[in-house]
C-alpha cells in the first residue's frame, strides 16, 4: 500500500473544510485549495470554529486543536496540490466542474499521488477517465457534517486497482471512520436511498398532502428521524439534492427519479437552504420559519 502522509483537499466549502478538519486531526499534513483566497480563509475559519466547539465539548484537547490547525496550510495554486500523497476533490456536485479540476491538476501530480473524489452521485469511472491514472483513482464519499458522521462510502471505478482500494480503506479507518463499499452506480448507496426520499417529501408538499411543518414533524415523530426530510434537504443544499436527482434520473432512465418541479423552482429562485438563508425554511430570523 501507498503510505499517506499528506492530503490535498480541493474545495474549502462545507465538505472540503470538514475533510481537511478530520485529516488534520488524524495527523496528516493538509493543503487546502479553492478558486479564491477568500474561500480558503473562510474554510480555515470554519475549521477553527468547529475545532473550538469540539474542545468546549471535551471531545478533543486544546493541544490537539493547536496541532491540527498547525498542519493545515492554504494552497493558493491548484498545482501545489500535486505534491500531496492523496488529493481529494470536494468541489460542487457538477460533473464538468470536477472533470475540469482533474484535467488541470493531472500535469502537476507526483508519480505516486492517489486521486479521490468526494462526489455523492457521479460516476467514478467517468471522472477517472479524465486523468492519467484511472487505476489510482477512487471515490471517497464522506458524509456531512464530516467531523460528526462516521461513514465513508468507498467506490471503485472500473480501473481502480487493489492497492489504491486498500490504501483508501486504511486511510478512512485512520480517521476513525467506518467504510462501506458501494458499486459505481448513480448516487451509490446512501444517496440512492436518501435523496429520493427527500424528493418524495417535496412532492408531498407540492401536491398539498401536508405543510412543511406537518411533513417534517410526521417523519421525525412517526419514523424516528432526527431531522425532517425538508429540513435535511435545506441542510444538504437544494442545489445538491437537485443535482443528485438529475444524476439518478439520467443515469437510470426511470421516471420514479424525476425531480419534483417544486425542487426545481426553489433552486431556480436561489432558495438553496441554510447556505443562502432560505429554502423550505427561512433562516434569516431568530429561528427557522417554514416558507410554505
Amino acid at each position: 500500500m501507498v503510505q499517506i502522509r499528506s492530503v490535498g483537499v480541493i474545495g474549502a466549502g462545507q465538505m472540503g473544510s470538514g475533510i481537511a478538519h478530520v485529516c488534520a486531526l488524524g495527523g496528516y499534513d493538509v493543503l487546502l485549495h479553492d478558486v479564491s483566497e477568500d474561500r480558503v480563509k473562510q474554510g480555515l475559519s470554519t475549521i477553527e470554529k468547529n475545532l473550538t466547539r469540539q474542545v468546549s465539548r471535551g471531545i478533543i484537547e486544546p493541544a490537539a486543536m493547536e496541532a491540527a490547525m498547525g498542519r493545515i496550510k492554504a494552497a493558493p495554486e491548484l498545482q501545489s496540490i500535486g505534491r500531496a500523497d492523496l488529493a481529494i476533490e470536494a468541489a460542487t456536485e457538477d460533473e464538468e466542474v470536477k472533470k475540469a479540476i482533474f484535467k488541470a491538476l493531472s500535469p502537476h501530480l507526483a508519480a505516486n499521488t492517489i486521486l479521490a473524489s468526494n462526489t455523492s452521485s457521479i460516476s467514478i469511472t467517468r471522472l477517472a477517465s479524465t486523468t492519467d491514472r484511472p487505476e489510482r483513482f477512487i471515490g471517497l464519499h464522506f458524509m456531512n457534517p464530516v467531523p460528526l458522521m462516521n461513514l465513508v462510502e468507498i467506490i471503485r471505478g472500473i480501473a481502480t486497482d487493489a492497492e489504491t482500494y486498500e490504501t483508501a480503506v486504511n486511510f478512512a479507518k485512520s480517521l476513525g471512520k467506518t467504510t462501506s463499499n458501494a458499486e459505481d452506480f448513480p448516487a451509490f448507496i446512501v444517496n440512492r436511498i436518501l435523496v429520493p426520499m427527500i424528493n418524495e417529501a417535496i412532492y408531498t408538499l407540492y401536491e398539498g398532502v401536508g405543510t412543511v411543518d406537518a411533513i417534517d414533524t410526521a417523519m421525525k415523530l412517526g419514523a424516528n428521524h432526527p431531522m425532517g426530510p425538508l429540513e435535511l434537504g435545506d441542510f444538504i443544499g437544494l442545489d445538491t439534492v437537485l443535482s443528485i436527482m438529475n444524476v439518478l434520473y439520467e443515469g437510470l432512465s426511470d421516471s420514479k427519479y424525476r425531480p419534483c418541479p417544486l425542487l426545481v423552482k426553489y433552486v431556480e429562485a436561489g432558495w438553496l437552504g441554510r447556505k443562502t438563508g432560505r429554502g423550505f425554511y427561512d433562516y434569516r430570523g431568530e429561528k427557522p420559519v417554514p416558507t410554505r
